[in-house]
């Protein structure tokens, strides 16, 4: 099989070929293995390869709807017995699993061949993906521009057509923001759909979801139907489909109610180009019969962001501490990056009731979105409030603490709504800026409403294809 052969099909494409006999699991995984060797010298997004223990793997038989697709997890809360666990970290060096993660037995018994583990930023704190332990991961469009955090290396490896899907994980837009930025189809779950665990059922009080980036929507749905449900000792789970997910791609998702928000609710600006993008693909979604009205809900955006603040402080806190603790260490030193030791700062100061206000104040925005979304059924808005941002400017090792809060809050601004109220949210990728690089948009949905979504994506790709489009990386 040459590499062309390979990057023509998504995975669902590559599995009907293992499953008519037209290509064995191993030509698979050594076609994806050399396309990983020509391109992550220049991408960086493998941050462990495993490649003997997938060749292991490759020469037994597969079962399962992907069985034999080669494939990557995100080296972030993704544990596999034996294994090295990074976390983008240097703290995290020479620890290894010594147990698999629910998700990961999940997408084993799918079929899927897992050669590597891709690239994170530091505890998948910022939304580019660059580190001390791993280096830069860059843009398969332009490789001085960011290829997107947390899951940026999935999403390089992605876009590069080493694999036509990987995993990726999502806590306050690490899914949907790297596929914005390497022009992708990537699906946040609602809150309770697939599993975290075995070891906690929920990450950053519910915020953080996992679920895969792809370059189409069939095999987003195919995956999802492969993992969701749900898992032992947790608070809740997302309400049962109607249908296997699936099966909602090609169905008619209706006549939808579209809520066009243009501004987010902390009022940053929002670049000309990324409104032109937004304003767009409302048109598309116009023609295709669906009705368009310039609307937003009412949130407290200074308390979100201090709820926001509160959790993602005391959770890296606890994660550091407990490594600490394993390591018989009083103090992280330099071996965890600037933010990092920000979050591990304010974590520390971070009182009970503060962490109980911040959970109250998710629940409030959770009801008043469900309440502004009883008149709509999807809010239509950017991935990003700015064109994908250059290398080196959102990193985890700034100069200035204060221009990088400011840099990233006006970068990103629109994500983390759908992980404070649960919902699921899917990013699109329908436009380019002005140097070829993608521009992501984002439907949200009511919670638990990923089939609608699904079926919304699926049309859009129908009407305006993606698929066939690949990176001419530039280098300025």
């Amino acid at each position: 099989m040459t590499f062309d052969e390979y990057a023509d099909h998504d995975a669902t494409g590559l599995a009907a070929l293992v499953a008519t006999g037209q290509v064995t699991p191993c030509e698979l995984l050594e076609t994806a293995i050399a396309a990983a060797e020509a391109t992550n010298p220049a991408l960086n997004f493998i941050a462990q390869p495993l490649f003997d223990r997938a060749r292991a793997a490759a020469a037994k038989p597969f079962a399962g709807p992907f069985a034999g697709v080669p494939f990557l997890v995100k080296d972030l809360h993704m544990n596999i017995a034996g294994e090295r666990s990074g976390e983008g970290s240097r703290l995290f060096d020479g620890f290894r699993a010594d147990h698999d993660s629910t998700l990961f037995d999940r997408f084993t018994a799918a079929g899927f061949n897992t050669f590597g583990k891709t690239t994170t930023p530091e505890f998948g704190l910022t939304v580019t993906t660059e580190s001390r332990a791993y280096g830069v991961t860059r843009n398969p469009w332009h490789r001085d521009r960011s290829a997107g955090g947390s899951s940026g290396g999935a999403a390089a490896a992605v876009a590069a057509r080493v694999v036509p899907v990987a995993h990726a994980s999502d806590g306050g837009g690490s899914i949907r923001c790297p596929a914005a930025a390497c022009g992708l189809f990537g699906l946040k779950p609602s809150r309770g759909r697939v599993p975290s665990g075995p070891q906690a059922t929920e990450g950053w009080l519910g915020l953080t979801v996992n679920h895969v980036v792809t370059r189409s929507v069939r095999d987003s749905a195919a995956v999802l139907d492969c993992v969701h449900g749900p898992e032992a000792g947790s608070r809740y789970t997302a309400p049962t489909p109607e249908r296997p997910f699936l099966a909602e791609v090609g169905r008619d998702p209706g006549r939808l109610r579209v809520a066009l928000m243009l501004e987010p609710i902390t009022g940053v600006p929002v670049d000309p180009q990324v409104v032109a993008a937004t304003r767009d693909a409302a048109r598309l979604l116009e023609s295709l019969g669906h009705h368009i009205a310039e609307a937003a809900p009412r949130l407290d955006a200074g308390a979100l962001t201090a709820a926001m603040t509160a959790t993602v402080g005391a959770s890296t806190a606890f994660e550091v501490v407990q490594r600490l603790r394993a390591l018989g260490r009083d103090s992280a030193g330099d071996d965890i990056e600037t933010v990092p030791q920000m979050w591990v700062h304010i974590g520390n100061r971070t009182s009970a009731v503060e962490l109980a206000a911040a959970n109250a104040t998710f629940q409030t925005a959770a009801i008043a979105l469900a309440g502004f979304m009883a008149d709509y059924d999807v809010i239509l808005s950017p991935v990003f409030a700015q064109p994908v941002i250059g290398l080196g400017q959102i990193d985890l090792s700034p100069a200035d603490i204060g221009a990088w809060t400011a840099a990233i809050t006006g970068y990103s601004p629109f994500t983390a709504l759908a992980n404070w109220t649960g919902v699921p949210a899917m990013s699109l990728p329908l436009a380019h800026d002005a140097d070829g690089v993608p521009i992501g948009v984002m439907v949200t949905g009511r919670y638990g409403a990923e089939g609608l979504l699904l079926a919304l994506a699926a049309q859009v790709e129908a009407a305006a294809p993606w698929g066939a489009r690949r990176p001419m990386p530039r280098q300025d």
